[in-house]
């Protein structure tokens, strides 16, 4: 070991040049251990090194592999659905994160175990071997094949298995006419882009002989349970598709997944808010008529409607093919409340109404003051009953008086001046006081009093009209709510899901879930 020269011509004390600088035991130690571990650390598995070099020395990726160019090379194809990340319904996407397991046979990778110290499986990167190249059909927006290369096996016999993870996002056409209480049917289409069904031909792992239809061919066993769908069925099937250019058959698996929605979020935040609107609808016509809301209160529920359809239109895709239930629902309501406009209108023009400007017809006295409340379990008010006791009596006084006055509240002046019959057979008893200003002075009251039981005429037909009002109201009132049960009742009860009663499979074929179940008790799965 070289010692550097100190200032001074010196060298460094204990540093001599050409001697070993001494170790302390923890460097011995470490010395050891390494000593030890370096030919396990450097060798590895002797008998797999071998292998893999004899296996991958003469072997070609790009090529099919096959003894004759002729023969057939089955792929066997599954999926294991890990879980369902989304289902946008305004975009048609299903996004899934799913286990791709791909079984077939390659004749370069085959071995004895025997000569290989009983190695039966190699583990080699996907990359460095032939892969089938099966894509995603009804690709929507993202990888048509699986990015992630991770390791094959490679068993003895030559048969190849290579199982990666993938993302998809896959076309499916989403169904709104029952939403929220929907049902969808998603699929997922794989096959060969590049060879035909004589070159490689596709098949699902668990294909029942003599049948293209697998009823389970999905696998749920590592699915994670969705908060928003329920998975009713995952049937596979096999088809073969003839195209004009080539007359090869081009095989593909189409993966069926059925979904049930799980409404509880929609019927919260969705539904009975619109139920609560439509309610306060029927309620515009309980409200009295002199508040001078009715309108105002009518044109603010119609606003709210506008509110939920444009949340409605940012969840459901642009489809021009069906109306959704909730859609239906909304412009029901809508309806109802535009009718409610006009009909309060109607209802306070009634309301306002005074003898001085429309006539009450016989016909709508009898109908809406005699008849209808009595149907509508209505009391009269108790102006109704003074005003016919006094009404009678009035009129009995005023026949046996002899009286005559006319109806108009102001009295023409040759009337006022007229001298009744009766008071020219009084004129005799009169005192001192002159016939003139007695006549005038009696007919002046009777003036009053005519004016007076003009006034009572008025105001009692002034509340016959409020009171006809108030009929109306109550007519509508027992209308609208009977059109808003039975609609509401006749629209979402048409939904299918809502009489489904079968159990999802997710739940029954996920060991996740019951795994989850055991560990926390006290979650809901």
């Amino acid at each position: 070991m070289a010692s550097w020269p100190l200032p001074g011509g010196r060298r460094r004390a204990g540093a001599r040049r050409g001697s070993p600088s001494m170790a302390g035991p923890a460097e011995l130690l470490v010395a050891a251990l390494l000593t030890l571990c370096a030919p396990r650390c450097c060798l590895g598995n002797p008998d797999a090194k071998r292998l893999y070099d004899d296996l991958m020395s003469s072997y070609n990726r790009l090529i099919r592999p096959v003894s004759n160019n002729s023969d057939r090379l089955t792929v066997r194809m599954g999926l294991k659905l890990s879980q369902l990340i989304d289902v946008n319904l305004k975009n048609q996407i299903m996004t899934t994160n799913v286990w791709v397991n791909q079984e077939w046979s390659d004749h370069k990778l085959k071995w004895d175990p025997q000569e290989y110290g009983g190695v039966t499986e190699l583990y080699v990167p996907a990359e460095q071997i032939w892969l089938p190249d099966i894509v995603l059909y009804n690709n929507a927006d993202g990888n048509y094949e699986v990015t992630i290369m991770t390791k094959a096996i490679i068993h003895e016999d030559g048969r190849v298995v290579w199982n990666p993870p993938a993302i998809y996002k896959s076309f499916c056409q989403i169904d709104v006419q029952y939403f929220p209480f929907d049902k969808q049917d998603c699929f997922m289409k794989f096959g060969s882009w590049t060879y035909d069904g004589f070159q490689v031909d596709l098949k699902h792992v668990s294909e029942i002989p003599d049948t293209n239809i697998v009823p389970v061919g999905i696998d749920l066993t590592e699915f994670y349970l969705s908060v928003e769908w329920d998975i009713m069925a995952v049937p596979a099937m096999r088809r073969e598709k003839f195209y004009s250019c080539c007359e090869q058959p081009y095989p593909d698996i189409t993966f069926n997944i059925t979904l049930r929605r799980k409404t509880l979020f929609y019927t919260v935040n969705l539904i009975i808010p619109c139920v609560g609107i439509s309610c306060l609808s029927v309620l515009v016509f309980y409200l009295p008529s002199d508040s001078g809301e009715k309108v105002s209160l009518s044109i603010s529920i119609m606003l709210s409607l506008t509110f939920f359809f444009l949340v409605l239109a940012e969840i459901i895709p642009p489809t021009s093919l069906a109306m959704p239930l909730l859609g239906k629902y909304l412009v029901f309501t809508m309806i109802l409340v535009t009718v409610s406009v006009l009909v309060t209108i109607a209802v306070l023009n009634v309301h306002f109404r005074s003898p001085s400007t429309h006539r009450m017809a016989p016909w709508v006295r009898r109908l809406f003051v005699h008849l209808m409340p009595r149907l509508l379990l209505m009391r009269p008010p108790q102006y109704r009953i003074e005003v016919d006791e006094g009404s009678s009596s009035s009129a009995k006084s005023a026949h046996q008086g002899n009286a005559h006055v006319d109806d108009s509240v102001i009295m023409p002046e040759p009337l006022l001046l007229a001298r009744p019959q009766g008071l020219r057979q009084a004129d005799p008893v009169v005192g001192d006081q002159p016939p003139g200003d007695i006549e005038r002075a009696i007919h002046n009251a009777m003036f009053i009093a005519q004016h007076i039981d003009n006034n009572d005429d008025f105001e009692s037909i002034r509340e016959d009209w409020k009171y006809v009002a108030m009929v109306l109201d109550r007519l509508f009132l027992w209308l609208f709510t009977i059109a808003c049960v039975v609609g509401a009742a006749g629209i979402f009860l048409q939904a299918p899901s809502l009489y489904d009663q079968t159990d999802p499979i997710d739940v029954k074929f996920s060991q996740v879930a019951r795994r989850m179940k055991k560990d926390y008790p006290w979650t809901d799965v």
